[in-house]
């Protein structure tokens, strides 16, 4: 039975670990149908320490896709997980973190690294995201004009059909004649806000 129990954990853990695994997936890919599908309707973010806060999965998807404008390229990847069950339909987990965010309109690359602390709960028979939060150790931005050899080579956006509006000011835009939305005049200028 204790065998059982342990492999019964382990298929647990795993499912947590695939769960995380599409959250970063779906925000390098724009894929926010999908990604909102990795939160509770009632998710709690604090990203970079609490700076950015939000409550509810409509506010967080919100964020998410302003962050993850089509002029952004990024990778993140999430290493050596500590994943604690907490009971049969609760856990914690933490993550090391390192990303890199191109901004191609700024002319701006972005690094850093740090943890993510985040609960989970499963619903449905399915594993959420309850609260996602992340503290920094490090983030450095450099100019991409420094480095005149630098150049893009591959850049998934201009491969892919972007459907009107994923990515732009959410509280700042308006529905089109074709049911998508327009852009909004201005652009976000605070390219440190991605998570």
């Amino acid at each position: 039975m204790e065998v059982k129990t342990s492999m019964d954990d382990l298929h647990e853990i795993e499912a947590i670990k695939r769960l995380k695994a599409k959250y970063f997936r779906c925000c390098d890919l724009h894929m926010f149908d999908e990604l909102q599908e990795c939160f509770t309707e009632d998710v709690t973010a604090r990203y970079h320490s609490g700076q950015y806060a939000f409550d509810g999965r409509e506010q967080l998807m919100c964020f998410l896709r302003e962050a993850f404008a089509p002029t952004m390229l990024t990778s993140h990847h999430g290493h050596t997980p500590e994943i604690e069950l907490t009971s049969p339909t609760t856990a914690i987990g933490i993550w090391a973190m390192q990303d890199i965010c191109i901004d191609v309109a700024a002319g701006t690359t972005l690094r850093g690294a740090g943890f993510y602390r985040d609960e989970f709960v499963k619903v449905d028979g399915q594993w959420k995201i309850k609260l996602i939060s992340d503290d920094r150790i490090y983030a450095e931005v450099e100019n991409r004009a420094d480095s005149p050899s630098l150049r893009l080579t591959e850049n998934f956006v201009t491969r892919k059909k972007w459907v009107t509006g994923i990515g732009e000011r959410c509280r700042r835009t308006q529905p089109d004649h074709d049911g998508g939305r327009e852009p909004a005049d201005d652009s976000p200028t605070d390219r440190d806000t991605r998570p």
